[in-house]
């Protein structure tokens, strides 16, 4: 048994499950952690930010773009509470991230008494959120718990984990047993009886209509054999864009899968919540018959279907394709391509947001990869932007996390560096990490950040002006020259005012083999779009 750390333990189960690189912030519980990281510095990258939020955001793009898990860390308590916007994200998202953190010395856990970064019990505060959470007591413990972590996040439906270690345990020494990882635990087999019972359904159905979500984003091919082999329209709106190309003809977005909603009579659901048809689209159809495919059991009990297969998406998918005997039908074939077309239609019109999104499209190729942000040139790439595959949108999903963009951009960009990767924010969320323009100068991480100035939290400002007889409040904005701000950190910037000015700016951001931002100045939110298909039906 080879003696080690505490700290090296952490790093050598880091590395045999497959993590290059982590992303945090030092400090005094974490030295140990740390002095491990430089002595193995030529096998682990650390990329260090200005915030621990960004430490976690950065980790949770890397997971969200390339689908590996990812690891970040930070001091505990207040450190700790700082990324929790992104570890609720990732618990959102179902990304594989691990929170590696510290505790105050062993002796003093749960004493109270004031113990530096102390907080009453982080470890059930952890527990709350995330899928694992467990302290490592000792450095011979390490391996163990490090590798059931990995296993928890990983396997059934991913998310977040964390792992503490007492201050005194990271440079204690002790002789360590190393374990390989544990490797996902098996999925669920589909069953039988409750495929043919689908397959079923779906024979019988005049107009079935395929909904994807983030569950189903290493599941394309089999959605698509599926959907071609019973003519049924896709439809995707953040989590599963690009999963089936939204060139095909079958490829829908929410705007073109209302247009057919009122004629659907069988809606199944693959890795997704279902929350929009569901929820947000009324009224239901008469006589819908619903079903879903989705690994977490726990999903099915949030929302009673017709048929629910607790399975991994590709698998399900398959046997289902396997079971069913419908050909496609033309009419609703030819429905669905008329659909598709009354939706590029609709979306055109909500200008100036259609026409930035435009460039977007035009300027990026295919694998270019587009992190949204809650702003209104996100809100209508969530609904409007074609990708072409998956993964190449990235998003905070139901979270809507404010903020959650221009970090999250710098880690997707670490885990694609030869992509070319856009960040779509807001000047308020963009200003909740933008400090960060140091990290991306620092590691040159060549992130294009398009920053849509309108001087104001503009979906909120013209909400309340909309509902509250003009009156607003909090939602203005006093902003720094963004120019000049982007310039002070040595990042080359632009400034357009128009969609043809941004083509431009845009080619030439990406161009420029740096970090580089392009602020766009537009009252953007002055045009309420067509969002009738996405909003939430009041109780």
């Amino acid at each position: 048994m080879p003696r080690m750390t505490g700290g090296d333990a952490i790093v050598d189960s880091l590395l045999r499950h497959g993590i290059d690189t982590i992303f945090g912030l030092p400090g005094v519980q974490m030295y140990g952690l740390f002095d491990a990281f430089a002595r193995n510095a030529n096998r682990l990258k650390v990329i260090n930010a200005r915030h621990e939020q960004t430490t976690a955001y950065m980790a949770l793009g890397y997971a969200q773009s390339s689908g590996r898990p990812s690891a970040f860390t930070v001091v505990p308590g207040p450190g700790v509470m700082n990324t929790m916007g992104a570890l609720t994200t990732a618990w959102g998202v179902n990304a594989p991230v691990m929170c590696i953190t510290g505790q105050v010395p062993s002796a003093m856990i749960g004493r109270g008494r004031g113990q530096l970064h102390e907080m009453p019990d982080q470890l059930a505060t952890l527990k709350t959120l995330l899928k694992f959470a467990e302290r490592i007591e000792h450095p011979t413990e390490a391996p163990q718990v490090m590798a059931r972590a990995f296993q928890a996040m990983t396997s059934g439906r991913p998310g977040p984990v964390a792992v503490e270690m007492p201050w005194d345990m990271f440079p204690a020494t002790a002789d360590v047993s190393p374990i390989d990882p544990l490797g996902k635990r098996a999925n669920p087999e589909p069953d039988p009886d409750k495929i043919a019972a689908l397959a079923k359904l779906v024979d019988a159905a005049k107009a079935p209509m395929i909904w994807i979500g983030g569950g189903a984003v290493d599941a394309g091919p089999e959605i698509l054999a599926l959907a071609e082999k019973i003519g049924a329209p896709v439809v995707s709106f953040r989590m599963g864009k690009g999963v089936v190309d939204s060139r095909h003809p079958l490829s829908l977005n929410t705007v073109g899968g209302f247009e057919l909603w009122d004629k659907t009579d069988l809606l199944i659901g693959i890795g997704t919540r279902l929350d929009v048809p569901i929820a947000r689209w009324a009224p239901v159809p008469a006589g819908l018959k619903t079903a879903r495919i989705d690994l977490d059991p726990a999903e099915h009990r949030r929302l009673a279907v017709n048929v629910a297969i607790v399975t991994d998406a590709a698998q399900g998918t398959r046997a289902l394709t396997a079971a069913v005997a419908r050909k496609d039908g033309k009419d609703w074939r030819a429905a669905i391509a008329t659909a598709k077309e009354a939706a590029q239609a609709a979306i055109a019109k909500a200008d100036p947001q259609y026409s930035y999104m435009k460039v977007l499209r035009d300027v990026l190729p295919d694998d270019g990869i587009v992190v949204d942000e809650v702003t209104q040139l996100g809100y209508i790439i969530w609904y409007g932007y074609p990708v072409h595959q998956p993964r190449r949108l990235v998003s905070s999903g139901f979270s809507g996390t404010l903020g959650y963009g221009f970090p999250t951009a710098l880690g997707v960009k670490v885990a694609n560096p030869d992509r070319p990767v856009v960040s779509v924010t807001g000047d308020g969320g963009f200003l909740f990490g933008g400090s960060d323009l140091s990290t991306a100068m620092q590691f040159g991480i060549n992130l294009v950040t398009v920053v849509v100035n309108n001087a104001s939290y503009g979906n909120v400002k013209r909400d309340q002006e909309r509902l509250y007889e003009g009156r607003h409040s909090g939602a203005v904005l006093h902003n720094p020259d963004f120019l000049a701000y982007a310039r002070s950190f040595g990042v080359p910037a632009w400034r357009v005012e128009t969609a043809d000015a941004f083509r431009g700016a845009l080619r030439e951001a990406l161009a420029s083999d740096s970090p580089a931002v392009v602020e766009v100045v537009s009252d953007i939110a002055k045009d309420y779009p067509p969002y009738k298909f996405h909003q939430p039906r009041l109780p």
